[in-house]
């Protein structure tokens, strides 16, 4: 589960990283609302039979559940990922072969990078087995964090500026960090929800902030429309 769903957020994240390259938004057959969907089902599945579900054997094949959503997954993210970097590494659009902003192709892997390797450390170091205790909730907290660098990438390409790594967006996985490098002296359960509350905050703060800007640009509102008073024809009686 902890793979498929950061493979999900890893292939959503590359879709817009090709674009933030090449100028140019590219559909595939296999693209990221096939792999979202393919997320949805298990979520709604880990619901229904929990985390033993994916630890029970398939009679015919012998192999454990988990192993085929995995399987799809890898199988997925290959075929996508030839696609997404080979647009990538072919160069961009801009100076050079760099991207739109004039910055490298590869600068946008830190960001995502980031994202996974924290995750991928404080689900591999918790002591108290945080994701598989409460992976929805895990997952959620990260995905607000991966939610906010990707909504940065597709800003940074409707403007052509630069991404910055220096981001809020990454004060909650680091509380997570620091809590597990100082031997857990708070509760990892509480932290997570602190992380999460954070998160989903500065994702929200993020939003609203982009919103009003372009609101502001364009002179309009964001969720009414100006009408405009029409002066009526004036009908006179003689």
């Amino acid at each position: 589960m902890f793979f498929c769903c950061f493979a999900g957020m890893f292939m959503f994240y590359c879709a817009h990283w090709q674009t933030y390259v090449s100028g140019m938004l590219r559909f595939g057959i296999i693209d990221v609302t096939e792999v979202q969907i393919f997320i949805i089902i298990m979520h709604l599945l880990a619901v229904i039979g929990g985390p033993d579900l994916w630890q029970s054997m398939i009679p015919v094949l012998n192999v454990q559940v988990k192993l085929v959503p995995a399987f799809c997954t890898v199988a997925g993210t290959v075929f996508s990922s030839v696609n997404y970097f080979q647009v990538i590494f072919t160069g961009g659009v801009g100076k050079n072969g760099s991207t739109i902003a004039g910055t490298s192709v590869l600068s946008p892997m830190l960001h995502i990078g980031s994202v996974i390797v924290l995750a991928t450390m404080i689900y591999k170091k918790s002591a108290v087995q945080l994701f598989e205790k409460h992976p929805c909730l895990y997952i959620l907290a990260f995905g607000c964090v991966s939610a906010k660098v990707t909504n940065k990438l597709v800003v940074a390409h409707m403007t052509k500026s630069e991404m910055h790594l220096q981001d809020t967006a990454f004060i909650g996985p680091a509380l997570l960090f620091f809590n597990q490098y100082f031997n857990s002296f708070i509760d990892e359960y509480i932290v997570l929800w602190i992380a999460l509350v954070f998160s989903l905050f500065d994702l929200i703060r993020y939003s609203i902030s982009v919103c009003n800007q372009i609101a502001s640009h364009l002179h309009i509102e964001v969720f009414r429309i100006k009408t405009h008073a029409t002066h009526s024809n004036r009908h006179y009686v003689s």
